[in-house]
């Protein structure tokens, strides 16, 4: 992805993605000009905003992030007036009036890519009228192309996903992208991301009917779906556990992360899959525990660590985007955190690989001649099966999930003509 473009960034929302996604851009200098729509007054001011865009608990200041640790603050020309500031040499215009993005105006700012950080509008059915907003509302209001910093949740289950909407993560199958027939673009999730890099390799190496059934546990960082303290649930809400105190518990949760993989990768589909979500009180960088079955090749040795791990050093060197790495350094969460910019960074140290029979009694498999089985002397057969164990780490926030996201946006940008 090289070059620029005129085409100006919109971003809906300055919550945890949607700053970072503001700090993406702002190093990346990609966009002339960025817009960034909060929909309601922030503090006193306008240089409240600029105190909040400055600074971050995980990740520290902004101009060092950029430019440093001797870097000098790089906000200027803060102007109330106008709702605009300089950041980087970059301007940026923020919108405070319209949380509907029917009513934000796109089309007024020249704003035609617009990447939504709310995690509200998540329904690509909802039509752009809705009462309480829809993800439509920005094409109805002058955006070209949506991206959704989520994966796409539609709340009818009788109905079927748009033709004009599509799940991609960059790597695996940005390329499903048509800009001449898709304007909603879900760019998944950090944990869909960081596991589709992990089973793309193996999916590639061993085909899918080779891998007989596959699960994976997220110990994945807090968000702020969570409570700082203990409080009464919403109306409606039946998941009490998202209610306690988010730093005082481990707390076990859902992940859409198993229906999110088949959208980007199909042949995920002909696998048993599970997955299943853990929140653990650390500010960002989470991790991916995959666990497959594997059944042996009858006239071959069994699969061991060594080959799972080539499996994944020869991605990662053939990665000319880096979205993968490979690595036998001993690292724990926070070494995860910022840097490196991978989708997923395998601990190749904790690959671990075991081989047994497993014994199937023929006369018990559902659907199979009984006469058949009737004429073999021994219906029992046993069959070589390796379960894997891989750790795949990813920064949930930053380095993994928003510079994909990032990615994701100058791609489309450059379809714009």
């Amino acid at each position: 992805m090289s070059g620029k473009t005129p085409v100006k960034l919109g971003i809906n929302g300055l919550g945890r993605i949607g700053k970072l996604t503001l700090w993406h851009h702002l190093g990346r200098k990609y966009f002339d000009e960025l817009v960034v729509n909060i929909g309601r007054n922030v503090g006193t001011s306008l240089a409240d905003i600029a105190h909040y865009v400055e600074r971050d608990s995980t990740y520290g200041y902004l101009h060092n992030y950029l430019n440093g640790c001797n870097a000098k603050p790089v906000i200027e020309e803060i102007n109330e007036e106008t709702g605009t500031m300089t950041i980087n040499g970059v301007r940026v215009l923020f919108l405070r009036k319209e949380r509907n993005p029917a009513k934000i105006g796109w089309g007024n700012l020249d704003v035609r890519l617009v990447v939504d950080t709310t995690g509200v509008f998540l329904d690509p059915t909802a039509e752009a009228d809705h009462p309480k907003g829809a993800l439509r509302g920005h094409i109805a209001s002058g955006a070209e192309k949506v991206v959704l910093s989520a994966p796409f949740k539609i709340k009818d289950k009788n109905a079927k996903m748009p033709a004009d909407a599509v799940t991609t993560v960059m790597g695996i199958n940005e390329h499903d992208y048509d800009p001449k027939k898709h304007c909603l673009i879900s760019n998944a999730s950090c944990t869909t991301t960081c596991l589709a890099h992990m089973m793309k390799p193996l999916l590639d190496h061993f085909g899918h009917r080779k891998i007989l059934a596959a699960s994976m546990a997220t110990v994945h960082a807090m968000t702020s779906s969570q409570e700082v303290l203990d409080r009464l649930p919403k109306e409606g809400k039946s998941d009490l556990r998202k209610n306690r105190s988010v730093f005082n518990n481990i707390i076990l949760t859902t992940t859409g992360a198993a229906k999110a993989l088949r959208l980007v990768i199909p042949e995920m589909r002909h696998i048993g899959f599970m997955a299943e979500s853990v929140r653990v009180p650390v500010s960002s960088g989470s991790l991916i525990i995959l666990v497959l079955n594997l059944q042996e090749e009858l006239s071959g040795g069994p699969i061991g660590r060594e080959e799972i791990n080539s499996i994944y050093r020869q991605a990662a060197e053939s990665s000319t985007e880096g979205y993968l790495l490979y690595t036998e350094k001993q690292n724990v969460s926070s070494d995860i955190i910022g840097a490196p910019r991978a989708a997923a960074v395998i601990e190749g140290r904790e690959t671990h690989t075991r081989t047994s029979e497993l014994t199937i009694d023929l006369t018990n498999v559902p659907g199979l001649d009984c006469n058949l089985t009737s004429t073999i002397q021994d219906a029992t057969i046993r069959v070589p099966v390796t379960q894997a164990v891989i750790f795949g780490w990813y920064d949930n926030e930053m380095a993994s999930y928003v510079n994909m996201l990032g990615d994701r946006c100058v791609s489309i940008a450059e379809t714009l003509t």
